[in-house]
């Protein structure tokens, strides 16, 4: 595709990926995110700014890689659904409260 990417959206859908993976349930499944999507630590998590300032994110926003990181999201979503779902202040999503 011949066109300039937006990179303020990408790097705001990278964080947000980002910050509900790590909410995820299961160790195990986030363990394949931590591998397969962003590597643990290189996101603070919880900033979702469009800020970048020192072009960490450059990797996931090619591209190639963009469109990778948002299918191992999903994939990793769809398998994190079947298991323990997602887990926010005390509430695991499916069930109301922790279990």
């Amino acid at each position: 595709m011949n066109r300039e990417m937006n990179r303020e959206s990408r790097i705001k859908m990278v964080k947000a990926m980002e910050l509900i993976a790590s909410m995820i349930n299961d160790e195990e499944i986030w363990f394949h995110w931590a591998a397969m999507g962003v590597a643990d630590g290189e996101i603070e998590t919880g900033d979702l700014s469009p800020d970048d300032p020192d072009g960490v994110l450059d990797y996931y926003l090619e591209d190639e890689h963009f469109a990778y990181t948002m299918e191992t999201f999903l994939s990793v979503m769809s398998r994190a659904k079947k298991s323990g779902g997602l887990y926010c202040d005390n509430v695991v999503s499916g069930f109301g409260e922790e279990q």
